[in-house]
């Protein structure tokens, strides 16, 4: 039987880099831009909160900056030689993530420092709880398609700050409203197990299908089985 390949042609592999090039751009802009803002307030409210959310909005730049550094080659087989490196920084900035919330909250629990209420923290928080989803999905898609591992990690690190931002609001609500000081770091040590599972499967490549040269598949109920592990039919999930 002839083999085929069933990856993405060579028009489409360049329109989805351009595509993964642009969504990165715009992740370490508002990245940026939220890190200083969640920073500054998180200062003035002694909020290890917010200060805690500032310095995931730097390793999501940390991670995003690796995947734009991989796709700012031109050449596909760079590409494709860099995507190891990548992973190896995007794995590192959620185990460095886990380590750090995973302190911030115990000390919290502990009862070390009082934070403020902090309305500029609850606006920044709900903002990026409705932005980071997409560009998250947007990247993931594209990632997916283009058989990029690393591409699709920095997805998942763009959609854990998704998680990061909604346990950031509940808490500064609580906070705000009833006082219940333990409500956030409660649920940032849940934050800390996800991002050192994420870690784990980024250093390990996991997470994201890769184009395979095989015979045309014929649908079957093991294809129901790759959609659901999140790799389309004629992909390999890495394991």
């Amino acid at each position: 039987m002839t083999a085929i390949s069933l990856g993405p042609s060579p028009a489409r592999r360049e329109t989805l880099t351009r595509r993964i090039r642009l969504l990165v751009t715009a992740t370490i802009t508002y990245n940026a831009i939220e890190a200083a803002v969640a920073l500054t307030a998180g200062t003035l409210a002694s909020s290890t909160a917010l200060i805690g959310f500032g310095l995931d909005s730097v390793i999501e730049v940390s991670s995003a900056a690796a995947v734009a550094w991989q796709f700012s080659a031109r050449e596909h087989a760079v590409r494709e030689a860099r995507e190891q490196t990548t992973l190896r920084i995007i794995s590192v900035s959620f185990f460095a993530l886990a380590v750090y919330v995973t302190v911030d909250a115990v000390r919290a629990l502990t009862g070390t420092g009082e934070a403020e209420r902090s309305l500029t923290g609850i606006v920044l928080a709900a903002l990026s709880l409705a932005v980071m989803p997409f560009l998250s999905a947007a990247q993931r898609r594209a990632g997916r398609e283009l058989g990029s591992a690393s591409a699709v990690a920095d997805s998942k690190q763009t959609l854990l700050c998704t998680y990061v931002s909604a346990v950031l609001l509940a808490g500064l609500i609580l906070n705000a409203t009833l006082g219940w000081s333990w409500a956030d770091p409660v649920a940032a040590l849940a934050i800390a197990v996800i991002a050192a599972k994420e870690g784990r499967d980024a250093w390990q490549g996991n997470g994201c299908c890769a184009p395979t040269t095989a015979p045309a598949p014929t649908p079957s109920h093991d294809d129901a089985l790759a959609d659901a592990c999140g790799c389309r039919p004629g992909c390999t999930c890495c394991s």
